[in-house]
């Protein structure tokens, strides 16, 4: 069975976003109370989700439930932020997964931003490099076209 398939066959784990319905989620959705492990906040068009210390089997339904929250709207564009993570699985891997298949079913994206040598190396033996190549830092946020630059009057 490919990863994938089961990712989105996976259950989350007890008592995580699942419990309150993360499918339910409106597009305008509070995200979860921030945890020791991820917090989650806008940044322009982008919902990231910056996560911390050890992402592991323990760990994972602290970051599922940002993750579920994050991916629930129409048309996600999701970062998570791996920068402040200092041990990293193969639970963390299939989170990763998990969510960015369900970003990309509601015509979303998933990206993640890491300068970890760690995490590249990582995602390399887990041959998820080019699912996930690492941005180095969160991209700018994007200027709505309303709000272009209007040229000098003469």
């Amino acid at each position: 069975m490919p990863p994938e398939a089961h990712d989105r066959a996976a259950d989350p784990p007890e008592g995580t976003a699942a419990a309150s319905g993360p499918d339910s989620a409106s597009p305008h959705a509070q995200p979860p109370p921030a945890n020791p492990h991820a917090h989650s906040r806008r940044a322009g068009p982008f919902t990231v989700v910056a996560l911390s210390g050890e992402i592991d089997m323990a760990t994972e339904g602290f970051v599922s439930e940002h993750l579920d929250v994050a991916t629930a709207p129409p048309e996600p564009d999701v970062l998570v932020d791996l920068r402040g993570v200092t041990f990293f699985d193969c639970s963390g891997l299939r989170l990763l997964c998990r969510a960015e298949t369900r970003a990309r079913e509601r015509g979303g994206r998933l990206r993640i931003v890491s300068d970890l040598p760690r995490i590249r190396s990582l995602l390399r033996a887990a041959g998820l490099l080019r699912r996930f190549p690492p941005l180095e830092e969160l991209p700018p946020p994007r200027r709505p076209e309303s709000e272009s630059p209007q040229p000098p009057p003469p």
